[in-house]
């Protein structure tokens, strides 16, 4: 591995919140951002994510996401979820979960990289292309928090 990390916005743009971790993708890839780190919005190809991660040249996978944590929405939060195993709020997020992915790549033979989740506390997710406001205001402080945990992992991983 050479220590790289892979910024992947998930969810699905026709479900209001759930465009979120698409939606910051979006905003990171307007970014100037240090080498090492690649973003990509997978949306809802969460089977292509996986085959991403099958050659391992991530050391890292930073998953951006809406995720149903029972907090107020737009509420931001960042997790570490076990990479071998399910995190029960991240199963029932909704069917692209980061558990899901991470199955996916152990059944198609990969081995998890590292993975840390930032997930924001959706308000709505019925059909509609539009992220609720508070959802929508917690835009700009989930791109920092994105590039505060990729420099940290760059530290960490010297990249």
């Amino acid at each position: 591995m050479t220590g790289r990390v892979l910024v992947a916005g998930i969810g699905n743009v026709f479900l209001g919140d759930d465009g979120f971790g698409v939606e910051v993708a979006r905003l990171l890839l307007g970014q100037q951002l240090p080498d090492g780190i690649d973003v990509v919005d997978y949306g809802i190809r969460g089977v292509h994510l996986a085959y991403e991660l099958l050659d391992e040249r991530y050391e890292t996978v930073v998953l951006v996401d809406a995720l149903p944590m029972g907090e107020p929405p737009g509420t931001l939060a960042v997790l570490e979820p076990d990479p071998e195993g399910p995190d029960d709020a991240l199963v029932e997020a909704h069917s692209m979960s980061p558990h899901v992915v991470l199955s996916a790549l152990r059944a198609l033979g990969g081995r998890p990289p590292g993975v840390l989740v930032v997930g924001c506390e959706p308000a709505a997710l019925d059909q509609g292309m539009a992220l609720s406001p508070p959802v929508a205001a917690a835009l700009d402080e989930a791109v920092q928090v994105v590039l505060r945990v990729t420099a940290e992992v760059g530290e960490r991983e010297g990249v």
